[in-house]
C-alpha cells in the first residue's frame, strides 16, 4: 500500500489534559456528564452527535446518530423502526457508541444491549421535534432505494396535505426511539507522544470497576 506523504505526514501532539484513576467519578454516567458538559460549554459542535455501531451475520456498520437523552436507564436516539440499522439491532442487539471531541482532545466509547424506548416516550419527543422533522419522518421510507430526490418530495408533499391545518398529528407507528444499556465504558484523553490516557469501567457482578489499559 502507498500511503500519501501529505496524509501520513499529518500529526498533532495532545496536550490539553489528562485522566488519572483517583480523579474520575466511580459511576461512568457522572464521568460521562461531566465530559459531555465540558464539551457543551467548551461549543464543540454537534457534542451530542455519536458513532453507532451495529453487526449483521459477522459485518459491522457504523453511521453517526444524535444523542437525545442519558441516564442510568441508557443512551436514547430516535429513528426509523425500518430502517437498515433497526433491522441489525433486531437481529443483534449488542451494539457501541463512540463520542469524538477533538477539540478537547477526547474521546469516550460506550458498548452495550439496545432496546426500544416506550411509545409513551417517543411520541413525547416526537411531538416536541419541528413541524417539518415531523412531516419527515413520516415520508421518508429510511434506507430503501429511491428512484430519484423529487420522490421524496413528492412523499413531503403527500404528508403535508394530509396533515394540513394540524399542528399536532400522530407519530408514525414505524418511528420511535432505542435506549442502549452499557456495560463497558472507555474515557480517552489525549496526551503528548501517543501516550493516552485510557480509564475503562466494566460492568462486573452488579458494580462498575474501573481499570486503565495501555495507550
Amino acid at each position: 500500500m502507498s500511503l500519501g506523504k501529505s496524509v501520513a505526514d499529518i500529526r498533532k501532539d495532545y496536550l490539553q489534559g489528562s485522566l488519572v484513576e483517583n480523579e474520575v467519578s466511580t459511576d461512568p454516567i457522572n464521568q460521562f456528564e461531566a465530559w459531555f458538559e465540558a464539551a457543551v460549554n467548551s461549543k464543540v459542535n454537534e457534542p451530542n452527535a455519536m458513532s453507532l455501531a451495529t453487526v449483521k451475520n459477522g459485518r459491522p456498520s457504523l453511521r453517526i446518530v444524535l444523542l437525545k437523552g442519558f441516564d442510568k436507564d441508557g443512551f436514547v436516539f430516535f429513528t426509523n423502526y425500518e430502517s437498515k440499522k433497526s433491522r441489525e439491532m433486531e437481529e443483534n442487539p449488542h451494539v457501541a457508541l463512540t463520542f469524538f471531541w477533538p477539540e478537547l482532545e477526547r474521546q469516550i466509547r460506550i458498548e452495550g444491549k439496545v432496546e426500544k424506548i416506550s411509545e409513551k416516550d417517543s411520541d413525547k419527543y416526537y411531538q416536541s421535534r419541528g413541524r417539518l422533522s415531523r412531516l419527515g419522518a413520516w415520508a421518508s421510507p429510511q434506507s430503501s432505494k429511491i428512484s430519484n430526490r423529487e420522490f421524496l418530495e413528492k412523499r413531503v408533499e403527500e404528508v403535508t396535505q394530509k396533515f394540513e391545518g394540524q399542528e399536532v398529528f400522530p407519530k408514525p407507528e414505524f418511528w420511535g426511539g432505542f435506549a442502549v444499556k452499557p456495560d463497558y465504558f472507555e474515557f480517552w484523553q489525549g496526551r503528548q507522544s501517543r501516550l493516552h490516557d485510557r480509564i475503562i469501567y466494566e460492568w462486573v457482578d452488579g458494580n462498575w470497576q474501573i481499570s486503565r489499559l495501555a495507550p
